[in-house]
């Protein structure tokens, strides 16, 4: 009662849409839940998200929640899930894309999961690593460890945001540091990263993945770009 009574003074709004939340919606409202372009890439193994690696790094299963178009309510997901202290959020889309996996058959496809890591400097003035709440959404649905210890970036880089495709390949070049090997050792591993546009990060982050020994390496996004 006392939450409804809030709600008529300071309604809560959609992240997708801005739009006033109903009784038994939790962050995204029902429209918008219908009609965000989901890429169901979980369920056909070649398609333009795997595509991107191809030759660049040995991936069995390349698969991300939405299709990122600028200016859709997917964006505004991705910026209020980065830059509006939401990471509440990350993790309710991480369900949401564990729960889609889960009746694909995916429950026992990877032994760990692991997130692209944010610089210690950048993740204090966060508060949190978006990619990191994702990946605990994603372990609530699918019962696989997310684990935060295994892997660190060692050099503080710049945004990747408007870089160019070559600038944004220099700018990860031996960031990536593998702090346990032997836990990633002949393991198969889930790499999850919000938002993927060159997948310059990814390739970084999953061959230091791969030369530290794991067995297979997927990677799940929340949103890529066409």
């Amino acid at each position: 009662m006392l939450r409804d009574f809030v709600a008529l003074f300071f309604p809560r709004c959609c992240t997708g849409c801005q739009g006033a939340l109903v009784r038994g919606e939790e962050l995204i409202c029902t429209n918008c839940m219908l009609e965000l372009p989901r890429s169901y890439y979980h369920l056909e193994r070649e398609n333009p998200f795997y595509n991107k690696f191809r030759g660049r790094l040995p991936v069995s299963q390349v698969i991300t929640l939405f299709k990122f178009v600028k200016g859709s309510r997917v964006q505004h997901l991705l910026h209020a899930l980065k830059y509006k202290n939401q990471p509440e959020l990350g993790v309710a889309l991480g369900r949401m894309y564990g729960n889609d996996l889960l009746h694909a058959g995916y429950a026992r496809k990877f032994d760990l999961i692991i997130s692209v890591p944010l610089h210690s400097s950048r993740r204090r003035k966060r508060g949190y690593n978006q990619s990191e709440e994702f990946g605990k959404g994603l372990s609530e649905a699918l019962g696989v460890p997310c684990r935060d210890d295994l892997m660190e970036r060692i050099v503080s880089t710049n945004t990747q945001t408007r870089k160019l495709r070559l600038s944004r390949w220099q700018n990860v070049s031996n960031v990536f540091r593998v702090t346990r090997p032997a836990e990633i050792d002949n393991r198969k591993i889930l790499l999850v990263d919000d938002v993927v546009t060159t997948g310059a990060t990814l390739e970084a982050c999953g061959q230091a993945l791969i030369d530290a020994g794991c067995r297979e390496l997927s990677i799940a996004c929340i949103a890529a770009t066409q």
